[in-house]
């Protein structure tokens, strides 16, 4: 089983390199920067291979609607020529609010985007010929209407890697099988070891529906994990129900919200309602202790360091099979990271 960390970007002091730096040295094998409606993913991934040697980077996720194809596609080529091939691809269609009321465009059909998106890329890393493509989504060359009929294929200056590994950050049934159909790997936002199949149910039937021999060993499946590490438990579990309350509670519409979609397909029902409930009538701090224990003790390692280092024992067990290949961890101190890597690597 392999580790990855999320950065943390604070516009006012930068990016942690320290912690990263010390990711590197204890052999993490991946650093993921996201992006919503503030700092991009791309520019801190960047500023990270800079400053790095082993440690690879990826974007979790680069928003499809915010680049094109052929965009992203340059974007890996040029980070994977400048790092000794250590970037990651992530990509993603993000929610309809942000899609809609950040990049104004329509949301759409995110599956059939995220398909043409990868195909996409993956012709123009090949570079078996110019790029082409006739899909529902994207036409290249582009001949609809504006078009002004000079456009013409074009193949890629210099040469990618066609085995860049590209990932998706789904998590929802359909999007885990469109993962596991088209992409090398995917980022759920949480997952619990006792409740895996949630996610590598619809992950596996993506998987055997690619129809080219691939199999988990093939494929990524890189959860989040929230790490607090302390001797007092419910202080570490107040560390972590903010984030988890924000995205089950507010991260989209009343009646579109996939985090809180995933925390009923968890067994949290109930609690998935009263969170949103409380967060959008602005009880913030409610909503927060309406966040149960069992779902951050599932989903979260926290609490003192036997604690997390016996919870790390049915992270192990699913990589066994490669049920997941990677923990993500988020939040994480150097201290945690260290124990973290003494108990798995």
């Amino acid at each position: 089983m392999k580790l990855g960390i999320t950065l943390r970007v604070h516009p006012e002091s930068g990016i942690e390199m320290e912690t990263v730096w010390e990711a590197e040295r204890l052999g993490y094998d991946a650093v993921w920067c996201g992006e919503a409606y503030g700092t991009d993913a791309v520019t801190p991934v960047a500023w990270v291979l800079a400053q790095t040697k082993k440690i690879k980077a990826g974007t979790s996720i680069m928003q499809m609607p915010a680049r094109t194809p052929a965009c992203a596609a340059m974007t890996a080529m040029t980070l994977q020529a400048l790092s000794g091939n250590r970037f990651l691809c992530g990509i993603g269609p993000s929610g309809p609010q942000v899609v809609e009321g950040w990049h104004g465009v329509p949301f759409g059909k995110p599956l059939q985007r995220t398909r043409e998106y990868i195909a996409i890329i993956r012709q123009i890393l090949e570079r078996k010929g110019p790029l082409e493509f006739i899909g529902e989504q994207y036409q290249i060359p582009y001949a609809g209407p504006g078009a002004t009929g000079l456009g013409k294929p074009l193949r890629s200056i210099i040469h990618g890697d066609p085995s860049l590994k590209i990932y998706t950050a789904s998590f929802a049934p359909a999007g885990l099988r469109t993962a596991g159909e088209v992409a090398d790997g995917v980022l759920p936002f949480f997952m619990a070891p006792e409740k895996a199949e949630v996610i590598t149910g619809p992950a596996l039937e993506g998987i055997a529906k690619s129809g080219n021999g691939k199999t988990l060993a093939d494929f990524d499946i890189a959860p989040y994990v929230r790490v607090a590490l302390g001797d007092d438990l419910a202080v570490c579990r107040d560390a972590i129900r903010p984030q988890l309350a924000l995205y089950i509670g507010g991260m989209g519409a009343r009646s579109k919200n996939y985090y809180n979609d995933l925390a009923k397909r968890f067994g949290y029902e109930a609690a998935a309602v009263e969170i949103q409930e409380l967060y959008l009538a602005g009880r913030r701090k409610e909503a927060e202790a309406a966040v149960p224990d069992a779902l951050i003790d599932e989903t979260s390692l926290v609490g003192p360091q036997q604690r997390i280092s016996d919870r790390l024992a049915a992270w192990k067990e699913l990589a066994k099979d490669h049920r997941i290949g990677t923990l993500v961890l988020a939040g994480a101190t150097p201290q945690a990271l260290r124990v973290v890597a003494e108990a798995v690597l």
